[in-house]
């Protein structure tokens, strides 16, 4: 599938393509099923290496939301630009693409979906396989090193091997999270070479670290249905609903890398707190009536055991010490102060954010190219006549729960069509 390029024998191709992500593979598929001859660059020394990670390496590769313009409000005011590009290969249609090939899905919590055999692999040995049938020429181990451009044009791409000459270029090389990956920002810094704006680029969907030192006691606790709330001056600023993880430094989890974006922020203007509530369905009214009666019924056993039906067991003894109660009272003992501080802590579970983790933990990189640089209807820029965009590149990013593959999806189709009918 490889095909070697030399500076004494180049040929020119009506589409290249940096970049052999997510958005750079589809890119390339959609363009040669238009009839252009494409050639896919990538730096690693394989294809979509990001790819073989997401979704802990079962690739979230959508969502099963139906609704196009609902979809596309999870990505805030941005969402608009994508309205484009999801009409022409949305959700429907990415469903449909793995299933035309072979690969069967499921349909997980909230709306997530995976393959059927939960592994990443199975994406990327897809893609490869269709690139390979579609005539594709792949380069691999390849560096840009320079983009020649010229009256708004660019004429070639000077690689550390090659030189490659195309009709229309496309750059799909993703942010910066997860550089291990290869994704180190190069595209941004082209971009900005070509003459666009650049977003600045932030680590979002990232885990979180606390400055609380007894939270790696914690490590490995996966909590379901709580709410987590943001606070900063005693003002609530973001909450959210769901699942989250405790991990030897902090969190991690959806409800957590959902919120890692707004955390970044607020942190930037001053101390911020989580506050976990680990019994949403009750008010605090009806929580102390539950301690209430638990701690009745089961009045001569110890409380580290009473409170077993409350909370996971990892988390009582770390209650029980903020609330600077001996594990081994009984519960005719506990005192209306302590039950109060259990209610609290139950209610109010706080937790002060540190840092971000940052890009070498982040799913998605927020910022990139701006969107007014770039025609929604076909991802090519407006500043450069040849080049599109795709991807992660762009300032986009979105929630967790196969949003962000989806962009992949649908700005890669779009680019690739619309560099392919020019």
């Amino acid at each position: 599938m490889n095909k070697t390029i030399t500076p004494s024998h180049s040929e020119k191709y009506d589409i290249a393509i940096i970049g052999a992500g997510p958005a750079g593979m589809m890119a390339a598929l959609r363009a040669t099923e238009c009839g252009a001859r494409v050639v896919l660059i990538e730096k690693n020394h394989k294809p979509g290496i990001k790819l073989l990670m997401t979704g802990k390496e079962r690739c979230n590769i959508t969502n099963a939301e139906t609704d196009i313009q609902q979809f596309a409000s999870h990505f805030g005011k941005k969402g608009k630009f994508l309205l484009s590009a999801l009409y022409r290969f949305g959700m429907k249609e990415t469903i449909d693409f793995f299933h035309e090939n072979k690969l069967k899905t499921v349909v997980e919590r909230g709306g997530r979906i995976f393959p059927q055999s939960g592994r990443a692999e199975d994406v990327h040995t897809l893609f490869l396989r269709r690139m390979k049938q579609q005539n594709v020429t792949l380069v691999t181990q390849c560096s840009v090193k320079k983009i020649l451009h010229r009256d708004h044009f660019i004429e070639r791409i000077i690689c550390d091997k090659h030189e490659i000459t195309a009709e229309n270029y496309l750059i799909c090389t993703g942010g910066r999270s997860y550089p291990g990956t290869g994704s180190t920002g190069d595209g941004h810094q082209w971009a900005k070479q070509l003459g666009h704006r650049i977003v600045k680029p932030v680590p979002a969907l990232t885990p979180v670290v606390m400055k609380e030192t007894w939270i790696r006691d914690l490590e490995g606790l996966s909590l379901k249905n709580v709410r987590i709330s943001v606070y900063q001056k005693n003002k609530k600023m973001d909450e959210r609903f769901g699942e989250a993880l405790f991990t030897d430094a902090g969190m991690s989890g959806p409800v957590i890398l959902d919120m890692s974006k707004s955390i970044g922020t607020l942190l930037e203007r001053g101390e911020t707190i989580l506050f976990i509530d680990f019994k949403p369905a009750l008010d605090d009214s009806m929580l102390d009536k539950r301690i209430l009666r638990d701690l009745e019924k089961y009045k001569n056993r110890a409380i580290k055991n009473i409170l077993q039906e409350l909370l996971p067991r990892k988390m009582i003894p770390v209650i029980l010490r903020l609330a600077m109660i001996g594990a081994d009272t009984n519960g005719h003992s506990i005192t209306k102060e302590e039950r109060k501080k259990l209610r609290m802590l139950l209610k109010h579970f706080p937790l002060t954010v540190k840092k971000l983790v940052g890009f070498s933990k982040a799913i998605i990189t927020a910022g990139g190219v701006d969107l007014k640089e770039v025609d929604p209807k076909t991802m090519r820029s407006r500043i450069i006549k040849n080049l599109y965009f795709a991807g992660e590149v762009l300032d986009l990013d979105g929630p967790t729960g196969g949003y962000n593959l989806q962009v992949c999806w649908s700005t890669g189709c779009l680019a690739g069509e619309s560099a392919a009918g020019r």
